[in-house]
């Protein structure tokens, strides 16, 4: 039996000490992250935005280079308002899930266009803008403007989950970890100047993220742990449940790397589905019964490919939905040779130029033997 499994929760009083506690944690193990002002500093709502849409579904240390790289191109949202979308596609190139920078650059303009280039404060505001769900919204607002609110992203939930022992699988159990959640906020007082529900929030990201880990979490340095239920039971790491996920079905098919010298034949996306907006390769169909016999049928319409060569070897890619797999076929036509209708010769040299998503520059590096 655990050693904490003797020592029962402290409950008298432990739902006024919970926000205190978790405050007076945070203000000494905060994370510095190039997002998060210091210490005292009001936190600026682009920013809070900006991270907070390249952090979903993606990790800290993945978002940190493209947010300073997105600061230093857009340093606030009327320049990215007034950016073209193909540019914020090509600096979120390889960032993946490329709905969120289609939404990110349609919210700055929406932004620029009907609120005068500053954010509205709150969330029912927020949330008619492009791209900013219920989450983000509350993120922001209690972020950005302190409102008295507690967005619950994954790390929160495990905390929750696991401090309240919710036994109820996710995802069905997100509207009690929601209520369960805003009981950890610092309760308003007259007379207080700030509910510090921004760095409430914060603080249980922090600790979600430093202390309350999927595996191994480091109970004896958490704030709550006299109070934490699954620590007294000794089963913290089965939290939260989660109900089993569906594999998505495997699809198929065929990419063409075609080259003219040193050029190769690309197309854009269509603006919307799946990597809307982004540079590609010609590739056939992707389908769960695709052949490649099939597939090379769709090989893009070249009048001096005299054969398609099938390199070896399959490229694979993981999707949120499904997994794919890709034969890689090549193919070199001669100077001067026109691109079909909807294609475009680019240099090889500029491709990092270009908004690859990262199965295509997978596809790429495949053809060219890269």
């Amino acid at each position: 039996m655990p050693p904490s499994a003797n020592k029962k929760p402290r409950h008298s009083d432990a739902s006024a000490s919970r926000p205190a506690l978790l405050l007076e944690w945070y203000d000494r193990h905060r994370r510095r992250l190039p997002w998060r002002p210091l210490a005292g500093e009001r936190a600026e709502p682009y920013r809070v935005w900006l991270s907070e849409i390249m952090l979903q579904q993606t990790g800290v240390k993945t978002v940190g280079p493209y947010f300073e790289k997105f600061i230093a191109r857009w340093p606030d949202v009327e320049a990215m308002g007034r950016a073209s979308l193909d540019d914020v596609l090509r600096m979120w190139a390889g960032l993946g899930y490329y709905s969120r920078a289609r939404n990110l650059h349609a919210c700055a303009v929406a932004v620029l266009r009907d609120h005068g280039g500053a954010f509205p404060d709150t969330e029912e505001s927020l949330r008619t803008l492009p791209g900013i769900g219920p989450y983000t919204a509350a993120a922001i607002a209690a972020i950005a403007f302190d409102r008295h609110t507690m967005p619950v992203d994954g790390n929160i939930e495990r905390v929750v989950s696991r401090l309240y022992v919710v036994e109820e699988p996710l995802p069905q159990a997100k509207p009690l970890i929601q209520q369960l959640a805003a009981t950890l906020l610092r309760p308003l007082r007259a007379g207080d100047n700030e509910s510090r529900a921004g760095d409430s929030a914060q603080a249980l990201m922090d600790l979600g993220s430093s202390i309350c880990t999927p595996k191994k979490p480091a109970c004896a340095l958490c704030p709550l742990n006299e109070d934490c239920l699954s620590r007294a039971r000794g089963d913290q790491e089965s939290f939260p449940r989660k109900a089993p996920k569906k594999a998505g079905e495997l699809r198929r098919g065929a990419a063409f790397v075609v080259t003219r010298g040193a050029e190769l034949l690309v197309r854009t996306r269509p603006e919307k589905g799946l990597l809307g907006g982004m540079t590609e390769v010609p590739s056939s169909e992707w389908l769960a019964a695709q052949d490649d016999k099939t597939a090379l049928t769709q090989a893009p319409a070249l009048k001096r490919v005299a054969r398609w060569q099938r390199k070896a070897g399959i490229v694979t890619h993981v999707f949120t939905h499904f997994p794919l797999e890709l034969v890689v076929y090549t193919a070199d036509v001669p100077a001067r040779s026109a691109a079909p209708n909807g294609m475009r010769w680019v240099p090889v040299a500029t491709l990092k130029d270009e908004a690859l998503p990262n199965v295509m520059r997978k596809v790429i590096a495949h053809g060219l033997g890269l």
